[in-house]
């Protein structure tokens, strides 16, 4: 019992520990785009809790392909399995990262932040994979390593904000904007832009960008 105890409260601390070494990182990369601590705190907070809001944009009819028997085909009619399906965006995943980006860009060189971003919307379409039921994913961890390598090498002088905006726009762009014809394949009753497997990839890039930069 003990023991058991013990180990319960280590794992606790050990998260507690793991939560705000993650903060400080959090408010490191931000406070390289011009944040002060203060600001860099409730970016993220605001980020974290939006992440759980999606805005409907649209919603429409679409139908589903249903597979029917041999015999069914001659015999019986079932018509095809038509669902509604809303199209939203994510908060945290998209209109805040979209809303600093447009912040940055007044701060920042306009050519290395255009060239790294069509470079990263052209990565991220290749790799971005359509999941039925769900939606959009990206793996997270390309788009920032990919932001962050050509932000140094653009922006050598100033990278981060070249860093932030090619990484968050490039994986919203490419992985769901560009997917948008694809959405109805989908067959999910919501697909939310920037949300779901895209906005792993969009705070990442956002984070880590920033970050590699200045190691």
């Amino acid at each position: 019992m003990y023991r058991s105890s013990l180990l319960l409260a280590t794992l606790v601390l050990l998260c507690i520990l793991i939560f705000f070494i993650l903060i400080d990182v959090v408010t490191f990369s931000y406070s390289e785009l011009g944040l002060s601590q203060v600001s860099a705190i409730i970016l993220l907070i605001a980020t974290l809790l939006g992440a759980m809001i999606n805005i409907p944009i649209t919603t429409r009819k679409i139908q589903l392909e249903g597979r029917q028997s041999f015999l069914s085909q001659f015999f019986f009619y079932t018509p095809p399995k038509v669902i509604s399906q809303t199209i939203a965006i994510n908060v945290g995943g998209a209109l805040i990262p979209i809303g600093f980006s447009i912040y940055l860009l007044f701060r920042t060189s306009l050519l290395p932040t255009l060239v790294a971003g069509l470079a990263v919307i052209f990565i991220v379409r290749l790799i971005a994979r359509p999941v039925p039921g769900t939606g959009i994913t990206v793996p997270a961890f390309v788009p920032p390593l990919v932001s962050a390598g050509l932000a140094l090498l653009l922006a050598r002088n100033h990278p981060a904000p070249v860093a932030y905006i090619s990484g968050t726009l490039g994986t919203l762009i490419g992985g769901d904007l560009l997917n948008w014809p694809n959405f109805k394949k989908l067959g999910a009753h919501m697909i939310s832009i920037g949300g779901a497997g895209v906005f792993d990839g969009v705070f990442l890039a956002g984070v880590l960008a920033v970050l590699i930069t200045k190691i």
